[in-house]
């Protein structure tokens, strides 16, 4: 049982030693950036305006209802509307606060939003197969780069699925979150990654909602080769890397 005890006790709350923590904003150093910078000369892609037209199903009730993780999906596109709604619901901002602070879709702690999010684009109307980043502020996606058999990578990263082998490929799109573990350090320190991952639930708990509510389905994936992705995305694996994935498809009639 000793093997198990260093990470039971990261589960738990360890508030009354981080009280005795001085964070490095309490110790005036500048908050890190919440939001990942890139190119602008880069190709973007603007998103469509979100619209709850896109939804099909808005009882709440049923869509906690049918929730499944959905590893069969029709041989059927997603289109750009519907795209632009997960992304919205997954990390989309409604405010920002007097302190500059994005609120989201997604509750997050300490306002931090340590993720990004990528995606590997494999079958959605109008868009080109390839690598891309979602830009939360601009709700506009950074096109990244083509990759040569991206189905065949995907299987590569997700390794063996021990109930549907090979599904995440067939998938119109598999998100790839990744943690920049920083922006929550800078205020919470040591206890930042238990948040961290308590954070990423609610993100992906909103995918599966999300995609219930326009007759798509959801699956998170925790297996995964950590060097292969966070390599091909351009990652350190250190200051960010990918910390969960999920595959979202049109759901089979």
């Amino acid at each position: 049982m000793t093997r198990y005890e260093k990470q039971r006790n990261f589960l738990k709350s360890n508030f009354n030693e981080f009280k005795n923590i001085k964070t490095d904003k309490m110790k005036g150093i500048p908050q890190p950036d919440s939001i990942k910078s890139y190119d602008s000369q880069s190709k973007i892609v603007v998103l469509p305006r979100v619209s709850e037209e896109t939804v099909t199903n808005s009882n709440i009730y049923k869509c906690i209802g049918n929730r499944r993780s959905t590893r069969l999906y029709a041989e059927k596109s997603m289109n750009l509307d519907e795209l632009s709604y997960l992304l919205w619901s997954t990390q989309g901002i409604t405010e920002t606060n007097k302190a500059g602070l994005t609120l989201r879709t997604v509750p997050c702690s300490g306002a931090t939003h340590s993720f990004e999010t990528y995606l590997f684009i494999m079958n959605v109307d109008g868009i080109q197969k390839g690598i891309y980043r979602y830009l939360p502020v601009e709700h506009k996606l950074l096109f990244m780069f083509e990759l040569d058999e991206i189905d065949n990578k995907i299987d590569e990263i997700t390794l063996d699925q021990p109930f549907v082998p090979n599904f995440a490929k067939k998938a119109a799109v598999l998100f790839a979150w990744s943690t920049t573990p920083y922006r929550s350090e800078w205020k919470f320190d040591i206890t930042a990654h238990k948040k961290i991952l308590i954070d990423v639930g609610h993100v992906c708990q909103n995918l599966y909602l999300a995609s219930e509510s326009i007759k798509a389905g959801a699956c998170a994936i925790g297996i995964y080769d950590q060097k292969m992705i966070d390599t091909l995305l351009g990652l350190d694996g250190d200051e960010e890397f990918i910390i969960y994935l999920a595959a979202v498809g049109k759901k089979k009639e």
